[in-house]
């Protein structure tokens, strides 16, 4: 019985304060991060201040042409199975029904600012609130797009009236996007200072279809999102109408 009290009170004794060998003791730890986080609330922006963040070292601007700036986000998409299309502004619209033909979808949820025409052969179902079974029971969802990320491959939405709800680009198996070529920038930070405009709102940030793998590397399409990404790259300024421009 004593061997058992002594054991315990060996066990729920005082800790080292020391962390690590060799580090400061954990308070020490504690009131420096502490510290750095009053400094930064405080908005301290001192050179060399704990609330100074440091200077950027990387680019905040790409420097792309129009035509390679195109092509490596083709590229990009390309690398994470996603199918890309391009196509003149008079070409969309063609473009869009040969997508949706090969694909063979009959029944596609549109959002309501996207203004499409009537598409021979397919049934363009508005999106008045539908239920996810509603959604999984179509073919496939068109879209609209916020900003298209060359560098990344990643296309970013942002609930704007021609993207609609985060529920009609994430639960119908195929996802037919219209990015326009005056969306596309270089860089993330590029796109981050874009959608600054949406702050607040919901983002969903899209590189290629939905995938994971395990922990053998195997890769897994359609795990929590579209299985098929299919992209139409419109190569020139106009727009369908009642898609927004850019801002």
């Amino acid at each position: 019985m004593v061997a058992r009290v002594r054991q315990a009170q060996l066990v729920s004794g005082p800790r080292r304060r020391d962390v690590r060998p060799g580090g400061p003791p954990a308070g020490d730890a504690r009131e420096e991060v502490l510290a750095r986080i009053r400094a930064a609330l405080a908005g301290d922006r001192t050179p060399g201040s704990p609330g100074c963040p440091p200077p950027a070292g990387y680019r905040t601007h790409g420097d792309l042409p129009g035509q390679r700036l195109l092509d490596l986000l083709a590229g990009r998409l390309a690398d994470y199975h996603a199918a890309v299309r391009r196509a003149a502004p008079a070409e969309l619209l063609a473009t869009v029904r040969s997508a949706l033909a090969e694909r063979g979808a009959r029944r596609v949820v549109v959002p309501p600012g996207l203004d499409l025409p009537a598409l021979p052969g397919v049934e363009l179902v508005a999106d008045d609130g539908l239920s996810a079974r509603d959604l999984d029971a179509l073919d496939g969802v068109i879209t609209g797009a916020a900003v298209a990320i060359a560098e990344t491959g990643t296309i970013v939405l942002d609930g704007a009236p021609d993207q609609g709800r985060r529920a009609i680009s994430l639960v119908p198996d195929y996802h037919l996007c219209i990015v326009r070529a005056d969306q596309v920038v270089e860089l993330v930070g590029e796109a981050v200072d874009w959608l600054e405009v949406r702050a607040g709102q919901p983002l969903t940030w899209i590189s290629g279809p939905s995938a994971t793998s395990d922990i053998e590397l195997s890769r897994v399409e359609g795990v929590h999102g579209p299985r098929t990404l299919e992209v139409i790259l419109v190569e020139g300024s106009s727009a369908l109408p009642g898609h927004p421009g850019r801002r």
